[in-house]
């Protein structure tokens, strides 16, 4: 199966009224508005394919770009392939797509040190996105933890005056790290008490920044706190 073979079986899938819901969502050039169950039919039948994932995203379609990380290999993922989607990445790629499979390669630790540092926002926004899911899918055990309290005292330090779209993706591993890194809750908890509402311009959405306090006790009291997840990819 190629791209193309992939173009041709999606295109009439997508829907005008989704189309518009992901324009207000940050999505920005081609978009068919392929809703992602189905996308996900395609990726239960593929599983796992990096060349057909490389060819899929360079088409610049939103949707095919979506469904590229879904069938990505991450363990085959190289420092350039990723450097590469992530320059290609509009706002709503770099917060999931782009991390989730950065997150399961290689190189994912070093590259996401490096995206938090970019001055070009959505850059950053995918170092964070990548923090915040490589505490998600790694054991605490093979985590720094001292570089987790860095990284924590830098989000109390400078979310407030960070750029737009960084805030909220700060904010994320703020919950992140509370949520899947037992030893670091605490710390978590007391960073956001101190930290308060943090302030983001969603658009023309209903989307709401999460209390990062409220998160992470709502999931103590559903008694999986440090729970891990075998993947970043929803």
């Amino acid at each position: 199966m190629t791209a193309k073979d992939i173009l041709a079986e999606i295109k009439p899938l997508g829907l005008e009224s989704y189309r518009k819901v992901l324009f207000n969502h940050g999505v920005l050039g081609p978009c068919y508005g392929v809703k992602i169950e189905q996308l996900k039919k395609i990726q239960k039948r593929i599983k796992k394919d990096y060349r057909l994932a490389l060819d899929l995203y360079d088409t610049g379609i939103y949707d095919v770009m979506y469904l590229a990380g879904l069938i990505a290999d991450d363990a085959a993922m190289t420092k350039k392939d990723l450097n590469r989607w992530v320059a290609k990445a509009n706002l709503a790629l770099a917060g999931c797509t782009v991390p989730w499979v950065a997150a399961g390669s290689p190189p994912a630790r070093g590259l996401a040190l490096a995206w938090i540092e970019a001055k070009r926002e959505i850059t950053a926004v995918a170092g964070w996105a990548t923090l915040n899911s490589l505490v998600a899918i790694t054991d605490d055990a093979q985590l720094d933890l001292a570089e987790r309290k860095k990284l924590l005292q830098r989000v109390q330090q400078t979310i407030h005056a960070a750029p737009n779209h960084v805030r909220y993706y700060m904010n994320g591993f703020l919950i992140a790290v509370g949520c899947y890194v037992k030893p670091l809750t605490k710390l978590a908890l007391r960073i956001g008490e101190k930290l308060g509402p943090v302030a983001v311009d969603m658009g023309n959405t209903s989307c709401l920044v999460p209390a990062a306090p409220a998160y992470i006790r709502k999931v103590e009291a559903r008694g999986t706190l440090g729970k891990k997840r075998k993947t970043a990819k929803c």
